[in-house]
């Protein structure tokens, strides 16, 4: 397979499917920050942290690239009128969401109760996992943008947002793994 086709020179891009739409789309910027969300979560998988973790990331690496088929599928070409699927595209489970929330809930019990809201850092590691929550969260708003105009599966979805909450458990609890400093975020108050 060649790397440059040379068919993007133009602005566009094709979709799973065929259709080319320019490549500033809403679905094109959709998918691309699921890609870059999955390269930031290739970082923190290249990080030293427990071998369950990095399991799990490198399922979350495999639904992420499920996630930007979905987004990538034209949707008028991946439905044939008589309402079966066309396209032979695979899709988010309740499972896959739900593999997310069992983990926070593993990771949870050995953390204490969040009380405030916790400044990001305090060790590199921690910080990647926050920068990539960050990029999740936006490919939730783009991805939600998308599904007003155009809907998919509610589970992709689903999955984008208990990521970001996934990274967030994961970024405490590797401070407390690596004894980091969780500072916690107190409001001044007015004089």
């Amino acid at each position: 397979m060649k790397i440059y086709t040379k068919t993007g020179d133009k602005g566009t891009t094709a979709l799973f499917g065929g259709t080319r739409v320019p490549k500033h789309h809403i679905r094109i910027e959709s998918y691309g920050t699921v890609d870059e969300l999955n390269s930031h979560i290739g970082l923190i998988r290249d990080q030293e942290i427990e071998e369950q973790s990095k399991k799990i990331l490198i399922n979350i690496q495999d639904k992420l690239f499920t996630v930007g088929a979905v987004l990538a599928t034209d949707p008028e070409k991946a439905i044939l009128k008589s309402g079966q699927k066309r396209l032979n595209i695979a899709t988010i489970s309740l499972e896959d969401v739900e593999l997310l929330e069992n983990e926070m809930d593993r990771m949870n019990e050995s953390l204490a109760p969040m009380t405030h809201f916790v400044l990001p850092g305090g060790h590199q590691t921690v910080s990647f996992c926050h920068i990539a929550r960050c990029v999740c969260r936006r490919a939730e708003r783009l991805a939600t943008a998308l599904y007003e105009l155009e809907p998919f599966e509610e589970t992709t979805l689903h999955y984008l947002n208990r990521l970001s909450d996934y990274l967030f458990v994961l970024a405490r609890k590797l401070s407390f793994d690596l004894s980091a400093d969780e500072i916690k975020w107190i409001p001044e108050k007015n004089s």
